[in-house]
């Protein structure tokens, strides 16, 4: 697409103001969203409306639409001039519908979860190479893991972060790896590439991670996929305690539970379980 634009009719394209001043990029952040709020109020509006509803100078008023149409947050109809909400503005919002689905069909499963192990049970997405947990619901021990919502976390160090590489293509597992590579946490921590795509190959087999003290010294995790309904790993589901509660002997105990669990939270979300080959 291309950067600029040309406009033959007025309303599209105003002259620049002489006195215009650059904005800040927190006040050209804070004009874009004001302006999206408005266009997702009126569905469709010419410049000089825009500019009349949100008291904005015509001319900074359209660089901003300008570059939010090069995102495809916005578009324009070339015929009337109307600029309207983008369809990429549309998978943004559908981005955050789904997330907040899982988490909160997730909820009471995750309850039942923790009741079940006795461990704390949590939620992450994968974003960006990382591991971002959404949710968590704390054990009722006094030792236990925590994670304040919105916590980020080395994905190849995590039991949710092994469990959704595992669902991933090698190709972009690779790509993970090449943009984050594999950080030492502990003397248990995968630093290898073919150990950890051995790792995942079984983590793929079974249905269930572990993180064994991998990020933290004397602290496990098992977890779990969700997946949505084109059966894409979208978030994931474990428990995470002490390595003195949560000892090896209880693996196959607890993963059995935590798949059980993210199987029953891809089913209220409409996800559809992957056919295994």
């Amino acid at each position: 697409m291309a950067t600029e634009i040309e406009y033959k009719k007025t309303r599209g394209r105003p002259r620049s103001a002489p006195g215009d001043k650059p904005a800040t990029m927190v006040q050209a952040l804070d004009r874009g969203l004001t302006l999206l709020h408005k266009l997702a109020e009126t569905d469709q509006a010419t410049l000089t409306e825009l500019a009349m509803q949100t008291g904005m100078v015509p001319s900074t008023l359209h660089r901003l639409l300008v570059t939010m149409q090069h995102h495809g947050v916005v578009g324009l109809d070339e015929a009337t001039q109307h600029w309207t909400i983008g369809v990429e503005a549309f998978r943004i919002g559908s981005s955050f519908v789904r997330r907040t689905k899982v988490a909160e069909a997730g909820r009471a499963v995750m309850r039942d979860l923790m009741e079940a192990t006795g461990e704390t049970a949590n939620m992450a997405i994968a974003d960006d190479g990382d591991v971002v947990f959404i949710s968590q619901v704390e054990t009722h021990e006094t030792v236990r893991a925590f994670f304040w919502p919105g916590t980020r976390g080395a994905i190849h160090a995590s039991g949710i972060g092994k469990a959704l590489l595992a669902e991933f293509s090698p190709e972009e597992v690779k790509r993970i790896l090449q943009k984050k590579g594999l950080t030492e946490f502990t003397p248990k921590t995968i630093t290898v590439p073919e150990k950890l795509f051995s790792d995942l190959e079984a983590v793929r087999r079974r249905g269930w991670s572990v993180d064994d003290e991998e990020r933290n010294l004397g602290m496990r995790c098992l977890a779990s996929p969700i997946f949505n309904q084109f059966s894409e790993a979208i978030a994931g589901v474990s428990v995470s305690g002490p390595s003195v509660r949560m000892t090896p002997a209880r693996d196959d105990e607890i993963g059995a539970m935590v798949k059980q669990a993210a199987d029953a939270i891809t089913q209220a979300i409409g996800g559809r379980l992957p056919t295994r080959g």
